[in-house]
């Protein structure tokens, strides 16, 4: 962008002319900046080209975010603010709060933005028009994190809604989002809070910023601290029980067992406490069918469930010590079965995030044609997660197969697996980012150049709480005591683990088993980017109708990985964790482009003006290769404010560093949330299993009431170098725009349509999808995919599954934007209204070339509609604001079966939401004689929860929550932000 400061007024005129943002709600203001028949000959660069214009009849679909009004809607980071714009909020996007509770791409505690759900490798984020380089940890870091800018720092946000890789680059896809910082004469100190109304996820921010003009040059500097409190699973209602949610499918009453105990709805999360049971009786046992061992730590568990059976003369009947009940067999026992263990309220859902950054940027002009201009910009961000986790073993019982003395008391045809829960489990995070531009800009006679340098450097320490692997596998089935052994790996003494003590299940763990189970290690991610790009923008000649212009430039980019997990993950020591290797690698990407704006026609009845915008790219990617890329625009007023935009375009997106060089980690899964086998003649009987899936199981060999295996799956993922091959993807958009001249009043109107549609796209699929389309197969026979996982030849439990990255057939997103602005002046203050939708039409993806495509559109995470309505009233020094933000209803009941059932009772299950609308509202006050504004307002006003869904719905829950980025996690609360300018 330019430097000149006296551009900013009509850049930001423009901006709103182009996009009506949602956010523009100082209608006055813009008005005051609208350009001057001066100004107008003025030319600017507005993204989505790189020819510099007037921008007053730009063709790209644009929305403007300015960053000022975020403190009105309680929002304190970039992040947050670009999650609410309707081009992301229709899909489920990463936060802070999913990365702990999902492995997610960049690690703990980091966040991404994915316009139009299409992935965050697939939107390019740009700081000024240049790019900013990835911020995380682990091995899977390829994405612009917002947490490394504070809003202090930016003045506007423009996001192009459609795709622009022939200009800016391959991961262009779905889109681009140019944060502009502020520049300008002016110092401010802010403070921002924001505190619910319940206890946990508060937020604290104090910044300050200065800018001055000085003769040929200016400068500004930021400083900015922020910490975000941990919000804990056991802070908020709805996340810290989860309930089954169930109902009478006939009366619609909560048919949920209840817990005696608590006279509640029973609590259904992790177990604790448990003993599994494997029984080798067969028919007429005492040990009912599922059942697992639970203490009765409140001594009460008699007075509500029968105890095991008993018969001296049966030697294979189960036999416990005192106090052990079965339970998780049948209603009843649900009931009591210990699911809800206090550590769980401690888990980190929010975590705390304490975040520094400071930013510089000046420029100077050499001479009245030649400018220098640089940028420095330093962040810290310390992340801090609690978890908490189960682990187990296994154990003969005292007298069955080899028998083991310390399973004193357990007797019978049994083998046993005590599962135990520990709270040592959370994580330490701490990127160090970095990041600097150096450029020079200017004029060469009517043609104007822009050249810069920038190096953006993220090292990330990542500690994380363990459980050491060789104190547990080996000595799995053991016939005794191992005190004087020393572990395979740590090479330390052996200690007996009481696996079957009652308070050691419960999580009341000594401190000598502690340290000989627990640990901690220390892993580090380096990820440097640097780039060198380039760009001359002039006139060529002039044809009847005006002026071709044009600019041409090139790109010059390396990028490069080093993760080194901690100690213990190389050498295969962590137990029920990822393993992997050190993933390293580089590449370097070169491209040429060029792009024509050519007036077409001007003054004819019925095209007032016609211009045709073309640009094309080459890339070539030193671990792929090269292609081209191309894309078309015409602008076509047909009137004053009358005018039709359309674009077709072409993309190549080569696979990320950790596509390709991800070195192996092995992750570990329940077999029955990845073998469509298990109990396949059951859902044959019942009618919930696909007819095709029950004939390759049978033709597998797999017996029809296969119970599944006891022992987890290892799954292997890895990245794909050597068998990749880049995406492809077309993008075209079809606008109309509305812009009537009406007095005393500012109304304006805009509708596009979009549809991309990528092919070859790169993902990895996981374990289930592999085992669920291997037996889906038409060709069971010869599907691949069948090769990917192998079957214990004795038991028949999946032993291993090997992932990675590949090529999938396509993904497709189509949809439409509308944009509705209106301002008018009234005896209470000047009102102005914005409302911008976005309505998906088709959210698919198709797996293989013969896949039936999927589409999420309606589900949740992929809502229909999403929405955003603004409302502001400005009266002298006063100004009040509303906002409600809409996310349409949501069903995944296509994936419940017709007959769902619990326990044998058929059951009504949830799996559908209503729309939700969120509502802040928010007044400030600018004190203008002390230089000081204050904002004061509430955000979730009505303290919308987030909707309830059945468990067994095929919605992602926590609690009895639905768990998406488009609900709100905290509740209703109060922010304020106080700003003194001087």
């Amino acid at each position: 962008m330019p430097s000149d400061s006296k551009i900013k007024p009509l850049s930001i005129a423009i901006s709103c002319v182009l996009a009506g943002s949602l956010f523009q709600v100082h209608a006055q203001d813009a008005e005051a900046d609208a350009p001057t028949a001066d100004e107008k000959s003025e030319r600017i660069q507005i993204i989505g080209s790189r020819i510099r214009t007037d921008g007053l009849d730009q063709a790209a679909p644009i929305e403007v975010i300015n960053a000022s009004v975020a403190a009105s809607q309680g929002i304190s980071n970039l992040g947050e603010l670009l999650r609410n714009s309707t081009v992301a909020a229709g899909s489920n996007q990463i936060t802070a709060a999913a990365s702990t509770a999902f492995v997610t791409e960049g690690g703990v505690g980091s966040e991404s933005i994915s316009l139009r759900g299409l992935g965050a490798n697939r939107t390019l984020v740009l700081l000024n028009g240049r790019r900013a380089g990835p911020a995380g940890t682990r091995g899977q870091v390829a994405s612009f994190d917002p947490n490394i800018l504070p809003l202090s720092a930016i003045d506007r946000i423009e996001i192009l809604k459609d795709g622009a890789s022939s200009l800016y680059g391959s991961d262009a896809v779905a889109g681009v989002i140019n944060i502009i910082t502020k520049k300008g004469d002016e110092g401010t100190i802010n403070f921002n809070t924001s505190q619910p109304l319940e206890e946990g996820g508060e937020s604290y921010q104090l910044n300050g910023t200065y800018g001055k003009t000085f003769g040929r040059g200016s400068f500004r500097v930021v400083g900015d601290y922020k910490v975000q409190q941990e919000l804990a699973q056991g802070q908020r209602s709805f996340f810290n029980c989860a309930e089954r949610y169930l109902f009478d499918p006939t009366t619609n009453e909560r048919v949920d067992p209840v817990d005696p105990r608590t006279g509640s709805y029973h609590c259904n999360d992790l177990l604790w406490g448990h003993v599994w049971l494997y029984d080798y009786q067969g028919d007429g046992g005492n040990v009912p069918g599922g059942a697992k061992a639970q203490y009765d730590y409140d001594g009460n568990l008699g007075n509500f469930i029968p105890g095991f059976a008993t018969d001296p003369n049966n030697p294979d009947f189960m036999v416990t010590p005192p106090g052990w009940f079965p339970v998780a067999y049948d209603r009843l026992s649900d009931s009591v079965t210990n699911a809800d263990h206090p550590f769980q309220d401690l888990e980190t859902l929010i975590p705390k995030n304490e975040l520094m950054t400071v930013y510089a940027q000046g420029d100077y002009e050499l001479n009245d044609t030649t400018s220098l201009y640089g940028e420095v910009l330093l962040n810290r961000r310390q992340t801090t997660t609690n978890g908490y986790r189960q682990f187990w073993s296994y154990k003969y019982n005292e007298d069955f197969f080899a028998g083991d003395p310390l399973s004193a008391g357990w007797t019978g045809a049994q083998w046993l697996s005590p599962t135990p829960i520990t709270d040592h489990s959370g994580d330490k995070i701490t990127v160090d980012y970095r990041r600097f531009v150096a450029g020079i800009n200017g004029d060469i006679g009517n043609w104007y150049y822009d050249v810069a340098y920038q190096n953006s450097y993220s090292s990330g320490d990542y500690k994380s709480k363990l459980i050491y692997e060789d104190a547990i596998s080996p000595y799995n089935f053991s016939s005794g005591s191992c005190v004087g052994e020393t572990t395979p790996i740590r090479g330390v003494p052996c200690v007996d683990v009481p696996w079957l003590d009652p308070q050691f299940l419960a999580g009341n763990i000594s401190p000598e088993i502690r340290d000989f189970l627990f640990g901690e290690q220390t892993g580090n991610t380096v990820y440097k980017q640097q780039s060198v790009e380039g760009f001359i923008s002039g006139d060529l000649f002039e044809l009847p109708a005006g002026f071709i212009g044009t600019a041409v430039g090139f790109q010059f980019q390396k990028d490069s990985i080093n993760d080194v997990p901690g100690e213990e993950t190389l050498r295969e020591n962590t137990w029920g964790q990822t393993a992997a290797g050190i993933t390293a690698g580089s590449h370097i990407s070169r491209a040429v482009f060029t792009e024509f704006q050519v007036p077409l026609v001007r003054d004819l009845p019925g095209i007032q003006a016609l211009d045709l915008t073309i640009s094309g790219r080459y890339t070539d990617v030193s671990s792929y290769g090269g292609d081209n890329t191309y894309k078309a625009g015409i602008n076509w007023t047909i009137v004053d404010g009358v005018r039709v935009r359309a674009s077709r375009g072409t993309s190549f997106r080569s696979p990320a560093l950790f596509e390709l060089y991800l070195n192996n980690q092995t992750s570990f899964v329940g077999q029955r949330n990845i073998d469509p086998c298990i109990n396949w003649g059951q859902g044959v009987d019942n009618g919930t299993i696909d007819p095709r899936v029950a004939t390759n199981c049978a033709t597998d060999g797999i017996p029809r009431d296969f119970a599944g295996g006891a022992i987890s799956a290892t799954v292997t993922t890895g990245g794909g170098a050597g068998q990749l091959e880049a995406e492809t993807s077309i993008s075209e958009t079809l606008g109309f725009v509305w812009t009537p001249d009406f007095e005393n009043h500012d109304i304006s109107a805009s509708i596009d349509y979009f549809n991309i549609e990528i092919f070859g796209e790169v993902t990895n699929l996981t374990a289930g999808q592999i085992l669920g389309n291997c037996y889906i197969s038409d060709n069971f026979s010869t599907e691949p995919l069948c090769t990917q996982f192998d079957r214990d030849p004795v038991d028949l439990r999946i032993t291993n599954v090997r992932g990675g990255y590949l090529n999938i057939a396509n993904q497709v997103n189509r949809g439409v934007d509308i944009t509705l602005n209106y301002a008018t002046d009234t005896k209470f203050g000047r009102l102005s209204a914005t409302y911008q939708h976005t309505r998906q039409i088709e959210a698919a993806s198709q797996l293989f070339a013969d896949s039936d495509p999927i589409d999420r559109t309606g589900q949740f995470g992929s809502p229909e509609d999403v929405g955003n309505l603004f409302v502001g009233l400005e009266y002298q020094d006063w100004s009040v604001n509303w906002i409600a933000r809409y996310t349409g209803a949501v069903s995944n009941e296509q994936f419940v079966s017709s007959s769902p059932t619990y326990r044998g009772e058929a059951v009504k299950l949830v799996a559908a939401a209503d729309a939700v609308v969120y509502h802040t509202f928010s007044v400030t006050k600018d004190f203008a004689d002390a230089g000081l504004d204050v904002t004061l307002g509430v955000a979730n006003a009505f303290d919308k929860e987030p909707p309830k869904v059945s468990a067994g719905s095929s919605v992602t829950r926590l609690g009895t929550s639905a768990f998406y980025s488009q609900y709100d996690w905290l509740g209703r609360r109060v922010f304020l932000n106080m700003s003194y300018n001087f």
